[in-house]
């Protein structure tokens, strides 16, 4: 089974339950997306919810792909930038806790921290302060690192330092590694949107978008948006919801359905989502069972708060995967 290294901002999730949209039109945080905030408007938005029920969890868009690819049994490595300070040992702990190799820089700097604000109809809004996770720049890449592993997975989030992203991708094309991106979110496709279309153009082989992304990137609707960003990659995944996914690889066109659920939280389905679909691409599944990995991990992951299943729903998931797998 092929190995995944992945890449991205190392941050601890403060998962919050608000009851109403009021906090977001306070500090002007559009519902659904993702906003790069100060540590004081991040320490302030932190102190209007302190009343609401919340929970801490490593976390970050490519950690937490990562660490659902682990607890498959992937043999996974991750490369971030974390503070010298006890967010940071958190976030360590918890991504070694799941046996992913990490290799991880220190920063005085505090650990980055996303706050999440989950409205009652369930939509999650960051308001997020990087911290040290936007330290880790190109230099602090070593091509050793990269030994061993067979994809590369980045975040988009790194986009702001595009330096970074070019130079772990030269060094992955160099490795002969596959790499999968996902654009992470639509109104930071919309603010760096010539970046990522160089970057997908150049070396992207798996491009993984939802709707609105795909939108932001291509100005298309779901389909049409499969068909032009196919014609620079291997694969292209737009995830779709409710209505699931398609997946394009050529002239092949898959559409995968999901799983009947109870939704709690968003946050974290288009990441597992990934997890899912890269396990069945490392064991060289066909689409079809690699996108239905992925709604089953995306199913289970919107059933809780967070992005951090617990062992026992772990345990189910690999039963499940496992009934759907065919031979290799």
């Amino acid at each position: 089974m092929k190995q995944i290294l992945g890449i991205g901002n190392a941050l601890v999730d403060v998962m919050t339950m608000i009851n109403g949209d009021s906090v977001l039109e306070k500090f002007t945080l559009p519902k659904g997306s993702m906003q790069l905030v100060d540590k004081a408007k991040s320490e302030m938005v932190k102190s209007e919810t302190v009343n609401f029920n919340r929970n801490l969890a490593s976390g970050g868009s490519a950690a937490n792909t990562i660490h659902g690819l682990a607890m498959l049994g992937v043999k996974t490595g991750f490369i971030g930038s974390i503070g010298k300070d006890e967010l940071g040992d958190f976030f360590e702990n918890d991504m070694k806790y799941a046996g992913i190799n990490t290799m991880l820089s220190r920063r005085n700097s505090v650990t980055g921290t996303a706050v999440a604000l989950i409205s009652p109809d369930s939509e999650r809004t960051f308001a997020t302060h990087l911290g040290a996770a936007v330290e880790l720049d190109a230099a602090d890449l070593d091509p050793e690192d990269f030994n061993g592993y067979d994809i590369l997975y980045l975040e988009g989030y790194l986009i702001f330092n595009k330096s970074l992203v070019e130079t772990a991708c030269q060094i992955a094309k160099e490795k002969k590694m596959k790499i999968a991106l996902d654009l992470a979110s639509y109104n930071v496709v919309e603010s760096r949107i010539d970046d990522f279309k160089e970057i997908v153009e150049k070396y992207v082989d798996i491009v993984f978008a939802n709707e609105e992304e795909a939108k932001s990137f291509t100005g298309m609707g779901p389909e049409e948006a499969l068909n032009h960003i196919s014609q620079f990659c291997e694969v292209a995944v737009i995830k779709v919801g409710s209505e699931g996914s398609w997946v394009k690889r050529g002239e092949e066109i898959i559409k995968i359905g999901t799983i009947k659920v109870n939704l709690k939280d968003t946050t974290g389905a288009g990441d597992l989502y990934a997890s899912g679909f890269l396990y069945g691409y490392a064991r060289n599944q066909n689409l079809e069972i690699c996108g239905q990995y992925g709604s089953v991990l995306a199913g289970h992951v919107i059933e809780i708060v967070g992005a951090r299943m617990h062992h026992d729903k772990w345990k189910e998931i690999r039963t499940i995967v496992s009934e759907i797998s065919k031979p290799e």
